[in-house]
């Protein structure tokens, strides 16, 4: 009897963990390496839980991290505000309710020291009137209104200069049930001048006079307009924005116009549907030329911090040709479409070339049509996207799809391809069934290549295969000799298919501006 093919540490079957390694069960039946719990916290500040994994459902995933988020605060509380500081600040996730959820949990669940130091980094994580009324609602669900939390509220008020507040409290009225009149009325801020305590009364349904905020003047005559021109006047004068003007007016494109100026870039992308219905976007048009020409520029995307999600959600959302909530269609300018796709690239800033022959493998199984979070894309999309980043950087990278087992196919990612076409010739290409996450290694070894990097887009669900893909990768490294591994979570799981004591490995999680940078260092050997 060959005991080897029952008991082998070089090469043992996913179904069951790797003899002497200490590895845990994945939601899809495969065991994989534990990561640890801070790298958790951060892959849940990131990426968050909202509309769960293809295994977990968003109440199971949600409860997992939120009690990991827990065991974080116990061992060191203002580690863990830093961190929600840290990625809230930096602008490294798509969305900024994970770390309000997160400082929520900190300030209720930490001791002391740990609630003063959450207290004060509301201003850094809530910088908008909408964040604090989501920080409001978590607090509020999670017990009552101590002395502490008044005050803390009431500094977001007072910290502020009179025309930020101003733009605050007229730009972002009300949200989660909660508005500025509440919160006001719940904290009692004692405004240090005289323009504070205007704009904080006018807040909370007083009136104000004509030495008041011009955006709060402008905000007042806009709400009392009778007609469009009316409405384009306050909006040239006091520099309205789309939230300041009654809905009524919002159907009109000479109104639109009027806006764009106006309009921030975050604000812009959200709306360029709403700016095709009406009619405002053109082919030819002076208003397409001025939606290009700010959705290419690198610097407004990175002062707006504009994360490559949102870009990617715009592109998939705008070239649908209608809402997510199939409400409303407009036209599909080629020129916007095509700003979209090089404002994608943008985003990520300038990606230098490692220089390194890249594996890029894109998990292409089942589990990774699971979207990310309440909106359509999906983890392998996403994947696929970041896939062309490193193409992008380094021409000869070999991109590989994987699904169960034996089953991998190199992808012919173009850099004369536009996103979303590389995108619908993926998923064209998308056969099989299950998750083998040693493929890409193995595909490697098999065809002889010599890389000196592969970087693993997945949700770490893998279980299909006869051998773990660390062993796959050490099978690779001792024929070919040493590279680099890079795994990239595209899901807030526990765990990852790297093995935790290997130097030569790093675990990323999701794609941000900073992501193909640090990539970049580590294939070169730099960090």
């Amino acid at each position: 009897m060959n005991y080897t093919k029952l008991f082998n540490p070089s090469s043992t079957p996913q179904s069951m963990a790797i003899p002497g390694k200490d590895m845990v069960k994945n939601a899809g039946g495969g065991y994989v390496f534990a990561v640890d719990k801070w790298t958790a916290l951060r892959r849940f500040l990131i990426l968050g839980s909202e509309g769960g994994t293809y295994y977990a459902g968003e109440q199971k995933l949600t409860v997992d991290n939120a009690l990991n988020v827990i065991e974080c605060i116990k061992e060191d509380g203002p580690r863990v505000v830093r961190e929600v500081a840290d990625v809230s600040r930096g602008g490294l996730a798509p969305k900024n309710s994970p770390a309000i959820f997160v400082l929520a949990l900190a300030a209720r669940q930490g001791n002391e020291n740990t609630r003063q130091v959450a207290f004060s980094a509301i201003p850094v994580v809530c910088r908008i009137g909408t964040h604090l009324f989501e920080f409001a609602e978590y607090m509020n669900a999670m017990g009552g209104w101590g002395r502490g939390l008044r005050r803390a509220i009431g500094r977001w008020y007072t910290f502020k200069d009179v025309d930020d507040l101003a733009y605050q409290v007229v730009k972002y009225q009300q949200r989660n049930g909660w508005s500025h009149r509440d919160l006001l009325r719940l904290s009692h801020p004692k405004p240090p001048t005289a323009g504070l305590w205007e704009v904080m009364r006018w807040a909370v349904g007083k009136g104000i006079d004509e030495s008041g905020p011009d955006i709060i003047i402008g905000f007042e005559q806009a709400k009392a307009a009778q007609s469009e021109k009316q409405v384009i006047s306050a909006i040239n004068r006091y520099e309205l924005t789309r939230e300041m003007i009654p809905t009524q007016f919002l159907k009109s494109a000479t109104v639109w116009d009027a806006l764009l100026p106006n309009t921030r870039i975050g604000a812009l992308i959200r709306n360029l549907g709403n700016m095709g219905r009406v009619g405002l976007l053109e082919p030819g048009s002076d208003a397409v030329r001025t939606v290009a020409a700010r959705l290419t520029d690198a610097e407004e995307l990175r002062r707006g911090r504009i994360h490559p999600m949102a870009l990617l959600l715009a592109l998939g959302v705008y070239t649908g040709g209608k809402s997510r909530w199939g409400r409303g269609l407009w036209p599909i300018v080629p020129q916007v479409s095509d700003a979209l796709d090089e404002a994608f690239y943008l985003a990520f800033g300038n990606v230098k070339p490692t220089g390194k022959l890249r594996i890029v493998g894109v998990d292409a199984s089942t589990s990774m049509r699971a979207t990310l979070g309440d909106n359509p894309i999906t983890a392998r999309h996403a994947a696929l996207a970041m896939a062309m980043v490193s193409v992008h950087a380094d021409p000869e990278t070999i991109v590989l799809g994987f699904t169960g087992k034996d089953h991998v196919f190199p992808l012919d990612v173009s850099r004369r391809r536009r996103l979303d076409d590389n995108l619908k010739d993926f998923e064209r290409q998308v056969r099989g069934v299950g998750t083998d996450a040693a493929g890409p290694y193995l595909w490697a070894t098999a065809h002889k290549v010599q890389a000196d990097a592969f970087e693993l887009y997945t949700d770490n669900e893998t279980w299909a295969g006869d051998i773990h893909p660390h062993q796959a990768l050490e099978l690779h490294r001792r024929q070919f000799g040493p590279s680099r591994q890079i795994n990239v979570a595209m899901t807030p799981v526990g765990y990852s298919t790297n093995d935790p004591i290997d130097a030569n490995s790093l675990n990323v999680v999701g794609f941000d501006a900073s992501a193909p940078g640090v990539i970049r260092s580590f294939i070169r050997g730099e960090v």
